[in-house]
């Protein structure tokens, strides 16, 4: 059930004052950077069409074929940006801090499917036709997380940024490219900060709402699905870029999940009530069946792929 529209006033409310500090952090932490300076342009070539250049075919780019798919489902994921902007702009609102934070999170994410676009078709990595057909498709389709209350949306938020930062990371450590490598730890970084904001805030709230944002964070972590996952397509890519280590239930575990739940200190958060220390207990065994899931299929993917590729990292 939706929360009341006074509901979420109070706490927008209660925590705009983070949202100012945090975003002043943010600020004084960001860096801008020129996505053109990212793109290899001396490595590109004209495609058929109207300036009648070079057809595309998958021989003319050396990048590994989960590397391609990677960045095809990271560049689509970022392409929904317009939905991603209407969700946290209704949701946050438009006005005061956090009308500030929306407009300056989105115009720092715009750069990504600009810059990512441009890197895909002069390294030619994958068929720009399909890559629009599948644009058209999942931009058309749109995006809506239908979460409940506006914790829950911090908190898929939170988690989100740094499963996002952890593939572009993971994407460019094996792309066998120093561009895509130094473009890729480019976008990570932006995607860190983003998340450090979104941690910060929800960690406010877990002092100020402790049982509801103990809850929306159970409740987020037990269903998480990446905005991508609804790409066409999508889960034979995904199993690609699961068995060659960039992004899978192993890395989720360890590089997003258990540091996530460390730095919020959440197995330790003092105050809940007897809701609160339910939704602890579902997390707390969320977390052991995660390990679980994460191992067998660790298990799996050693068989197929023996030697772990070691660039990728925390």
């Amino acid at each position: 059930m939706a929360e009341s529209p006074a509901a979420s006033e109070h706490v927008l409310h209660e925590l705009e004052p983070s949202v100012e500090r945090l975003m002043a952090q943010h600020l004084g932490a960001a860096r801008d950077w020129l996505p053109h300076q990212y793109v290899p342009w001396t490595a590109s070539l004209d495609f058929d069409g109207p300036l009648g250049g070079t057809p595309w075919s998958p021989d003319q780019s050396p990048l590994p074929q989960a590397v391609r798919d990677a960045l095809v489902v990271n560049l689509l994921t970022e392409d929904n940006l317009p939905s991603y902007h209407f969700e946290i702009a209704s949701r946050f609102g438009r006005d005061g801090a956090w009308g500030a934070w929306v407009h300056r999170w989105t115009a720092e994410e715009d750069r990504h499917a600009s810059v990512l676009r441009a890197y895909v078709h002069a390294r030619r990595a994958v068929d720009p036709v399909t890559l629009e057909e599948l644009r058209m498709r999942h931009v058309g389709t749109g995006f809506h997380t239908g979460l409940p209350t506006l914790l829950h949306s911090l908190a898929y938020v939170t988690v989100q940024e740094l499963a996002t930062r952890q593939a572009h990371r993971n994407t460019g450590a094996v792309c066998q490219d120093k561009a895509g490598e130094l473009l890729m730890a480019r976008i990570a970084a932006d995607e860190n900060l983003h998340m450090l904001f979104y941690r910060g805030l929800f960690a406010d709230a877990l002092a100020m709402f402790p049982d509801e944002a103990m809850t929306a964070l159970a409740d987020v972590l037990q269903d998480f699905a990446m905005p991508g996952a609804a790409i066409p397509g999508f889960r034979s890519r995904a199993a690609r870029i699961a068995a060659s280590g960039i992004y899978n239930l192993d890395v989720h575990r360890e590089y997003v999940v258990a540091p996530l739940v460390r730095a919020l200190k959440v197995m330790s958060l003092p105050g809940l009530g007897p809701v609160g220390e339910q939704a602890r207990e579902r997390l707390g065994t969320y977390l052991e069946q995660l390990g679980e899931r994460a191992a067998r299929s660790r298990d799996l993917f050693e068989r197929m792929t023996p030697h772990k590729n070691p660039a990728i990292t925390a």
